[in-house]
């Protein structure tokens, strides 16, 4: 079982770490989309919340400072959704279903990043800092 947590864990903190790391890699193109959905400082935004996702996805597949790392995964994805996925104001029907899809599939990670935090003590085959 413990393989299963280290891959699961390898999968999680793997979507955020490439997030994050996407948000340096398309930094320019990511600052237009936050500046579009109202998000403050758009640039800093971007580049501070890529680099904390990063680093707490890092953290969930190392299983350095676990609880650490999944609370500001969910902090991160309950202030973040509802900004940049606010579906209820689309009028477009294919961005509407975009947006839908893009808030729920948040819905499930955050869900996710919960769950894994009832197991975050002692996880096995982690770093453990």
């Amino acid at each position: 079982m413990e393989w299963i947590l280290l891959i699961g864990r390898i999968l999680f903190g793997g979507f955020f770490l490439m997030g994050g790391a996407m948000h340096f890699m398309n930094l320019s193109m990511m600052t237009e989309y936050a500046r579009m959905k109202g998000a403050p400082s758009p640039k800093l935004s971007v580049a501070l919340s890529g680099l904390v996702i990063m680093l707490a996805g890092l953290g969930v597949i190392l299983g350095v400072f676990p609880d650490l790392s999944l609370l500001v995964l969910a902090a991160f994805l309950i202030v973040i959704t509802p900004i940049m996925h606010a579906f209820w104001k689309m009028d477009d029907p294919t961005i509407k279903m975009l947006e839908m899809q893009h808030f729920l599939k948040n819905m499930a990670l955050l869900g996710a990043a919960l769950a894994l935090y009832t197991l975050s003590s002692g996880w096995p085959l982690s770093l453990s800092l």
